[in-house]
């Protein structure tokens, strides 16, 4: 009884690859752990991700009928993300797709993971986007439940919390760059939205870069851009 409950209780992991043997691969490797689906394509994975909710996806890009195109990947992660703004998925592409794997980050995905895939740093970086999903449903919980004792997102009513938002008021209006720092998990990135959301640049876009995803050769021109030649 006891496997039963914990069984029907594991997070839901949809893994999108038109390769069947790592498909089944990872299956294998990741089924202990969570209650995974699978899809070999944009239509099965769209109807799977709506039906199922998983809250974190790995996908490849290049998914039939033209796998060697991204133009299917893209469009399944456009529609995810616009059923599931929250879900958090993790791009698993070959090294020489690394330009359209920076674009998938950009375009919303959690994360890259480059081929062949390394179980173990598969392991470490499902179980980061699963704890980041349970902290941002906490969140969500808490706000339906507080109504608006909130402040740009996050709740908190401890002097420590109310000099944090002091601190977000007073900073955001002035053009200076401001450095956050803390543990991971501790909502640097709640901060930096508020920052934004009271500053004179919010109507203009907020930009998440994961810079750890991204190639240290490759992270200043990502940053701040480059000209040719």
């Amino acid at each position: 009884m006891a496997s039963d409950v914990t069984r029907s209780v594991r997070s839901k992991l949809l893994i999108v690859d038109d390769d069947e043997d790592l498909r089944k691969q990872m299956k294998w490797a990741l089924a202990e752990d969570y209650e995974v689906m699978l899809a070999e394509n944009r239509s099965t994975a769209l109807t799977t991700f709506q039906r199922k909710r998983p809250d974190v996806v790995t996908l490849d890009l290049g998914l039939p009928p033209r796998p060697a195109s991204v133009e299917e990947g893209f469009a399944a992660l456009s529609e995810m993300l616009t059923a599931n703004p929250q879900a958090k998925i993790i791009i698993i592409t070959g090294r020489a797709e690394k330009e359209h794997a920076l674009k998938a980050v950009a375009d919303g995905a959690y994360d890259i993971l480059y081929k062949p895939v390394d179980i173990e740093e598969l392991k470490v970086l499902l179980k980061r986007a699963f704890y980041l999903a349970s902290l941002e449903k906490e969140k969500q919980a808490m706000q339906r439940r507080l109504g608006d004792g909130s402040f740009e997102g996050m709740i908190g009513s401890s002097p420590q919390m109310e000099e944090v938002f002091t601190t977000v008021r007073k900073v955001a209006p002035s053009d200076v760059p401001v450095l956050i720092t803390g543990e991971s998990g501790t909502g640097k990135e709640l901060v930096a939205k508020a920052i934004h959301s009271l500053s004179n640049r919010k109507d203009g876009p907020f930009v998440v870069i994961n810079c750890g995803a991204i190639p240290e050769n490759l992270l200043e021109s990502e940053l701040f851009g480059h000209e040719k030649g």
